[in-house]
This record gives structure tokens, sequence and C-alpha cells, in this order.
């Protein structure tokens, strides 16, 4: 039996992104935010108030990053997402995140997030605080692709956040083939 837990987001698995920008000074700054994901092939939208310095930037610059943290990298993701650029400027210093420009944006690539969207913004609605952004390229470390250029899970270990009790899970596990298992019941 189901047992009713009220109104929450309890939406499984919630990405931990990690938003990049520059600062107006150049400096890379970085957030954390679990309330996003894709909306179409080339397209994302992300929950992100507009308090942040990264949303100012964003608005600034027209520019961001999104990459997904990873298990080697919970805790800088974490510090990103608990400390403002507000207050600490250079915070991606203490992360020991280095980076480089985009390819296609002016925003940040952090090397140690192995794969990343380059995006530009499309929209940023105040009242609902969602952000849409186009996907300009997408780059990935080699170290985590197969033989045929493409992501590979198993080389690659995304987290997930779980708002319900706040703790980060590493997904690791293949569980089943996507537009072919379901033709065993067809």
């Amino acid at each position: 039996m189901k047992k009713s837990l009220g109104v929450k987001a309890l939406m499984y698995p919630m990405p931990v992104l990690i938003i990049g920008t520059y600062n107006e000074d150049g400096t890379p700054n970085a957030m954390n935010a679990a309330w996003g994901t894709v909306c179409d092939t080339d397209k994302v939208i992300i929950t992100l108030s507009l308090c942040h310095k990264t949303v100012q930037n964003i608005l600034r610059d027209k520019h961001f990053t999104v990459a997904c943290a990873d298990k080697d990298n919970v805790i800088p993701a974490d510090y990103v997402g608990i400390v403002s650029g507000n207050d600490v400027p250079d915070k991606i210093t203490k992360t020991g995140w280095s980076q480089k420009r985009g390819e296609k944006v002016n925003a940040p690539v952090f090397d140690q997030l192995p794969v990343a969207l380059e995006c530009t913004l499309i929209s940023y609605d105040e009242e609902n605080e969602i952000l849409i952004g186009k996907v300009l390229n997408a780059v990935a470390d080699e170290s985590v692709l197969d033989e045929k250029g493409r992501v590979d899970l198993s080389k690659y270990s995304p987290v997930a956040y779980d708002c319900s009790t706040h703790g980060y899970y590493a997904l690791t596990q293949r569980v089943g083939q996507a537009f072919s298992d379901g033709k065993k019941i067809k």
C-alpha cells in the first residue's frame, strides 16, 4: 500500500548540475543546482533564483556551461552549492578545479567534470525562476567515451541528488536496453 507523503518533488534521479560562468573580472564561477534537466535535444531548463551570482553572470553574458557532477567531485560540487559567489568571488580556487573557456561560449568548462554542455541563454523568467538555455556544444573527456565516441556510463559515474535525505548517489549500474526490452511483452 502506498503512503501519502504530501507535496514533495520526489523525482529520481535528480542530477547534480554544476553551472559555470565568468564573473565581471573574468574569474570562473560555478554553482550547484539540482532543479534542472534537458527539455529537448538542444535545450536545458533549470530553476535558479535571481539572487545567485551565477544567474547575474548568465543574464549579463548570455553564456554558461552545465556539467553533471560525478562521484570523484562530490566534495567540490557540494562546496560550490553551499558557498555563494556573492560572498566568495574566487570560490573555484578552493575546489581544485581547473578550467578552459568553452569552444562555443564565453563560460568555463571545468577539466575535472568529464561531460559538459556549452549553452547560450534563450530566456529567464524572473517570476517563476526558470532559465532555458540552448545547447551549442557538448564536450566530453576522452576517458569517458566508448570506441564510437559516445559517453560510456561504465567509465563515468554522474551523481544524483536525493531531496528527501539530501544524499548524493552515484549512478553506475546498467539494468536494461531502451527501445528493446519492452519488446519482450509487446
